[in-house]
């Protein structure tokens, strides 16, 4: 059996680690909800959520990954007590990551469709009604969509085929160096407009009457759903990583550093939307529209517009090949370590797997648009996002707690002395009894509520 593939340095595990946990959740609901819930308030609230949910579980699922040295299946086998099953957990997990991509892929060539119509001045002069006709014009062409689609794919596919250190690592370095660039730049041009500040300070200013109007209780609920999903915990797209890291290095204190970098993606793009959006008297949307009908509005009126709006999609594109390639890795680690397949004839394997699986999500915008699973307004990629935003994700991640700290699970003291391997920040021992019974209570009640919410 060939020898493990592992990354080659620190940088390039904490780097892919967040370009994983970094995508369109930063971009398109964090500014939304944030605006709201109450803007520089709710931000607060939602940084401590992201310090006691969702830093506890990311170094739980890293720890299982650095156990196991597999994909989540196979590190739930080789650290699984005896005669237990808790490796059918990490079935979910492999299929929560084709469920991701099966609508990331479609969107991620809405992106790159996006970044190259806006470097050819397409978007130069239009009104809210023709950006708004450009993008359901996008979403009627099944085959616009597939090619752009198809695109993405390939990108992905063969960055993975060139292997873990001299392709993956080194890829996703280069791109998140420049996202993080791009979207500095972005955010100092965005607050340096004139009539922006009232946009600014509504997100570094704190105000508490916004958190009341809107229920104390609902913010707090939003802020703790936020934190927890940012970070694309439960499918094993984390533990892949952890299963390539050394043991030179503790995992609480690399789990620090890459929520830090996550938050400030989120925190980046609250600086570019809310001040860009103040100056040009447009107020900022969720989903889709904001990227792309809402922003490619405000791009327009701006002096240098189509330069701006390139930028602006280029590192929305970087954002989502990042998470791409991360969970594309974790699929096909999956088929190497359990199935024994080559690196090669697994990506090709896929490539023609996901041709036939991002089609719902395509086809769900016009052949099969009738289909409104929660009703007018909804349709097939609301049904994909829900399985794995509401359902997967939260569910996988409450089986990650319970497995690291119940002693019918890998047990508590397995996962500490893995967690705090090598020098750096350890894991608190004094809060055993906090993620053995309230975490999950949290993590349960936050899917119970986000059902509830998106069915009635």
């Amino acid at each position: 059996m060939a020898e493990r593939e592992t990354l080659s340095s620190r940088l390039g595990f904490i780097l892919l680690s967040a370009g994983c946990a970094i995508g369109l959740g930063n971009v398109w609901r964090f500014p939304y909800i944030t605006g709201r819930y109450g803007g520089a308030a709710f931000v607060l609230i939602y940084l401590v959520f992201l310090v006691i949910l969702g830093l506890p579980v990311m170094v739980m699922e890293f720890s299982i990954g650095r156990a196991g040295k597999q994909n989540i299946v196979g590190a739930y086998r080789n650290t699984e007590p005896k005669g237990s099953k808790w490796h059918i957990a990490g079935g979910f997990a492999v299929f929560g990551n084709y469920m991701l991509l099966s609508f990331y892929i479609p969107i991620t060539g809405w992106l790159l469709y996006y970044f190259l119509s806006s470097l050819t001045g397409t978007f130069r002069g239009m009104g809210t009604e023709e950006v708004g006709s450009f993008f359901n014009t996008m979403l009627s062409e099944p085959l616009l969509q597939y090619g752009w689609g198809f695109i993405a794919l390939i990108i992905t596919a063969l960055i993975a085929l060139g292997g873990l250190k001299n392709s993956v690592e080194r890829v996703s370095k280069i791109m998140m160096g420049l996202l993080f660039v791009l979207m500095i730049a972005l955010a100092i041009h965005s607050v340096s407009l004139e009539g922006a500040h009232d946009g600014l300070m509504f997100f570094i200013r704190p105000d508490v009457g916004n958190l009341v109007e809107y229920g104390l209780g609902e913010s707090l609920f939003a802020a703790m759903g936020q934190a927890f999903f940012t970070l694309s915990l439960g499918i094993g797209a984390m533990s892949i990583m952890g299963s390539y890291f050394s043991e030179k290095r503790s995992l609480t204190g690399e789990s620090v550093r890459v929520v830090c970098l996550d938050t400030s993606i989120a925190l980046l793009s609250g600086f570019i939307i809310f001040p860009a959006c103040s100056a040009f008297g447009i107020e900022a949307g969720s989903g889709p529209s904001l990227l792309f009908i809402t922003l490619p509005n405000v791009f327009a009126k701006m002096n240098a517009g189509s330069v701006w709006s390139a930028l602006f999609f280029l590192a929305m594109s970087f954002a989502a090949l990042t998470t791409l390639i991360a969970v594309f890795e974790n699929i096909l680690a999956y088929w190497m370590d359990m199935r024994g397949y080559t690196r090669r004839k697994a990506t090709l394997l896929n490539i023609v797997l996901f041709l036939f699986i991002m089609l719902p999500c395509i086809l769900g915008f016009n052949v099969l648009s009738s289909f409104k699973p929660f009703g007018e307004g909804t349709g097939i990629m609301d049904l994909e996002d829900f399985i794995v935003s509401n359902l997967l994700l939260p569910l996988g991640s409450l089986v990650m707690v319970i497995y690291c700290t119940s002693r019918y699970g890998w047990g508590w003291k397995n996962f500490l002395e893995t967690a705090d391997m090598g020098d750096g920040l350890k894991f608190p021992k004094k809060i055993r009894f906090y993620c053995a019974y309230i975490l999950p209570l949290i993590i349960l009640f936050v899917t119970i509520r986000g059902i509830i919410d998106i069915i009635f």
